[in-house]
């Protein structure tokens, strides 16, 4: 039993656990530190949706084994909130599942479709379990580009044209954790073109589809390309949207071959999220928007506050076009040192914990990012250490 197991053994070592590791020491020690680096909202769920919560647990009947695939009136309300925000019509009892979170989804689907040695195109940086949900199911990662742009395109072209056997899946992930950006509609029309010309499954990460800061742009979906059905799964969560993290309700939705089939890995493995959660998960997405504008104008306002401060400090930050998170470049000082050994200083010298971005693929090293997951006050306090911190740095104070 000394040896690691199989699967084990293939994971990288977990790069946010050593920051872990740093923070709670350092927080053992006395120091305030201010934590940018976990995207774990720091915003109470809506009340509505915990009054619904308190009222459906009082029936004892919903303490029961609940629905794997999620309640009916569950995936009636998922399909309802994608006719109403992207135009597209999804059947409720064939093209929606609920997940506990969009990172159980995307694990479960890789179990689903994967085999030993399969290929996957996927984003390199993005969010870990795009990648390491094929790891653990025996596939192989290729890299491809993570910008919405022609080098996605090409990356792909070069990615089918270099990979033996056949690529079977395509990662998408717009807006983009960790780099926020957006992809477009006219994107997603040529990427699925691209798929149904080749046979490779979609699989798109829209868990940050409300978190966004131009009104006259909101994010599309691909499933709104026309064709997209045929070879396209969409992952969305009510994490960040809602502020449920802690809650892990999230949904597949799209194509209803993959939909069956991550249903039917669903069953032998887990009883769905507990009956009263879905309950009240079906009251928000029923709901009349107004708790995702709050949480959004909260995340715009503390972006913006973000960008100022930080910029005064010395650090330029780049305005996210979305999502609760910015990716920042590394100051150009400190950028050899690397993500994982800046991030371990920042909080050492400025008590200001972020993510190293090569806990996000290799190319993300030249990058950290920052979660907007404390208030104005407690950010502009973080701008403060860091303007100390550089400042030491250059000699200056």
């Amino acid at each position: 039993m000394s040896e690691e197991f199989h699967k084990i053994r293939r994971l990288p070592p977990y790069v946010f656990e050593q920051v872990n590791r740093l923070k709670a020491s350092a927080r053992a020690g006395g120091a305030d530190i201010i934590d940018l680096g976990m995207g774990n909202p720091d915003l109470p769920t809506p009340q509505g949706i915990i009054d619904k919560l308190c009222e459906a647990v009082q029936d004892p009947r919903s303490h029961r084994y609940s629905s794997s695939k999620g309640i009916p009136g569950l995936r009636k309300a998922q399909a309802n909130y994608y006719a109403r925000r992207f135009g597209v019509k999804l059947n409720p009892d064939t093209q929606v599942v609920a997940t506990l979170g969009s990172k159980e989804g995307f694990a479960n689907m890789a179990q689903a479709i994967t085999a030993p040695g399969d290929i996957v195109l996927c984003p390199d940086p993005t969010y870990p379990i795009h990648t390491f949900g094929f790891i653990m199911s025996g596939g192989v990662i290729r890299s491809i580009s993570a910008e919405p742009d022609e080098s996605f395109l090409v990356s792909l072209e070069r990615g089918v044209k270099h990979s033996i056997p056949k690529p079977i899946a395509l990662i998408l992930s717009f807006p983009s954790n960790p780099t926020a950006r957006v992809a477009t509609l006219d994107f997603y029309k040529e990427v699925v073109a691209f798929a149904r010309k080749h046979n490779i499954i979609i699989l798109s990460d829209l868990a940050y589809s409300e978190i966004y800061f131009d009104e006259n742009n909101p994010p599309p979906s691909v499933l709104q390309v026309e064709g997209a059905m045929d070879v396209a799964v969409e992952f969305t969560s009510m994490s960040k949207t809602f502020s449920m993290a802690g809650w892990r309700m999230g949904f597949a939705v799209g194509n209803e071959r993959l939909i069956a089939a991550l249903t039917r890995v669903k069953s032998y493995l887990d009883y769905g999220a507990f009956t009263p959660v879905q309950v009240a998960a079906t009251a928000a997405l029923n709901g009349d928007g107004s708790d995702i504008e709050y949480v959004r104008n909260v995340y715009k306002t503390r972006r913006d506050v973000l960008v100022e401060s930080f910029g005064r400090a010395g650090w330029e930050i780049p305005a996210p076009e979305a999502t609760m998170f910015a990716w920042v470049p590394i100051p150009e000082r400190y950028r050899a040192m690397g993500s994982l050994d800046f991030s371990k200083l920042l909080i050492e010298k400025a008590d200001v914990a972020v993510a190293p971005g090569l806990g996000f693929g290799e190319h993300g090293d030249e990058f950290v990012r920052i979660a907007l997951v404390e208030n104005e006050h407690r950010i502009r306090q973080a701008a403060r250490n860091i303007k100390r911190f550089l400042g030491n740095a250059d000699g200056t104070a």
